[in-house]
């Protein structure tokens, strides 16, 4: 959703003013942004370590210009780009609208017709990926956005740029082992078979709130996706062997995105279908706080001797609270808990991981924000007790941890190796 931006956020990338947040990643932060001629936009910044490899901006060159190909109705497509600004930083159009993840984190699952119509129309955003030779490489609900018209793909192709950079995370592998499938975590090519096992568990998660392998800590979840069955219970039952057929550990035994296509289009029929009440809620705020932006960026004559009245219409900044430091473990660092979350009643025991501001083996100071989560009441920044190196990450992007679970460690550079830890 949309939330302000922090007094350290730049203000404009190459023509494009910067006016909110939209989300972020181990790539980098998304900024909502508004173009000269006055069209609103989502704009990505580069991390400024990655932005420093050669390696990674050639290769984040070669992604940005295979998805410009990329069109179709059920896609966010890109229309601008420069991988030689300092940071890099890529153009799409602007989706209002939540993403799959904020949606169920917010209103629940989504119902059986709801499921198929997400289906159908990410297995058609995903056709025309891969009709222009992109495979996505990490389809998972926090990268499809809910529209009044449809899903939309986004973030396509553009993973395959940190496959080059040394910044791996604490599994060796990068994206959200949940939503990924067995031979990317295993280290092979990822083809659009791949992405097919991605589809499935999104839908699985659609339709469940949570994703197939379970969560949990991130090497667990690792195990399960390779070696595990999916837990499908509850899961639409006319579109189960579908979406199981889709979790196949082998690619060559998963349907193909037409399949999956064809399927869902005959569940949903002919029938207009609607999104649920809260969901479209979502749409509405977001399409107010966009428009509320947009026009207080607009160039104003000045009223000379009179100053502007402060903006009381953009959203409310992000809450932010300290994670709860556990007793410090000798040569391994400070493990941290998730704490109680400022203005949610006490029958909140979960949060979803939105993000992880910080990637293991970075340093780390007392009060830095380490992640964002997201509950009921909306997204709250937790940040470090503790200054050291990020020596472990418990819950990737996507996971649900429940308050008092250990999300973290911070330790000396010195600390021992995080594969040794008990």
């Amino acid at each position: 959703m949309v939330r302000p931006l922090l007094p350290a956020d730049p203000r404009e990338a190459g023509p494009y003013r910067l006016l909110a947040r939209l989300g972020g990643g181990g790539m980098g932060q998304v900024f909502l942004g508004c173009s000269r001629g006055g069209r609103t936009v989502a704009v990505k910044l580069v991390r400024p370590e990655l932005a420093q490899e050669a390696l990674f901006r050639r290769r984040f060159a070669q992604e940005v210009e295979a998805a410009r190909r990329v069109g179709g109705f059920y896609t966010a497509q890109v229309v601008d780009a420069d991988t030689e600004a300092d940071p890099p930083w890529l153009v799409t159009s602007y989706i209002p609208g939540p993403t799959l993840q904020e949606a169920v984190v917010r209103c629940g699952p989504l119902p059986a017709d709801m499921v198929a119509w997400l289906g159908a129309g990410l297995a058609e955003g995903l056709a025309a990926i891969h009709a222009c030779d992109v495979v996505h490489r990490d389809l998972k609900p926090g990268n499809v956005i809910l529209a009044d018209d449809g899903p939309r793909v986004i973030d396509f192709g553009i993973a395959r740029a940190l496959d080059a950079t040394s910044h791996l995370t604490h599994t060796g592998v990068i994206g959200t082992p949940a939503f990924m499938s067995p031979e990317q975590l295993r280290g092979r090519e990822a083809t659009a078979a791949s992405d097919v096992f991605c589809l499935a568990a999104v839908l699985a998660y659609a339709a469940t709130g949570r994703g197939p392998f379970g969560d949990g800590p991130a090497e667990a979840v690792v195990y399960r996706v390779v070696h595990g069955e999916p837990d499908l219970s509850g899961f639409p039952p006319d579109l189960t062997p579908l979406v199981e057929a889709g979790l196949a550990k082998e690619p060559d035994d998963r349907p193909g995105v037409s399949e999956i296509l064809e399927h869902c289009a005959a569940r949903i029929g002919t029938s207009a279908l609607r999104l649920p009440t809260d969901v479209t809620a979502m749409i509405v705020q977001q399409v107010a706080e966009t428009k509320a932006l947009t026009i207080e960026a607009a160039p104003r004559p000045p009223t000379p001797g009179k100053e502007r009245a402060p903006d009381t219409g953009r959203p409310q900044p992000l809450r932010s609270v300290q994670a709860h430091a556990l007793r410090a473990e000798p040569d391994y660092g400070t493990p941290m808990a998730l704490p109680a979350l400022p203005g949610e009643s006490a029958d909140v025991r979960k949060a979803t991981v939105i993000c992880w501001h910080k990637q293991v083996g970075e340093k780390v100071t007392v009060g830095e924000p380490l992640l964002e989560v997201s509950s009921a009441l909306g997204n709250t920044v937790i940040t470090s007790p503790a200054s050291g190196v990020l020596r472990a990450v418990n819950f990737p992007a996507g996971a649900s941890a429940r308050i008092g679970s250990r999300i973290a460690v911070v330790g000396a550079p010195r600390a021992r190796p995080v594969g040794q830890h008990r």
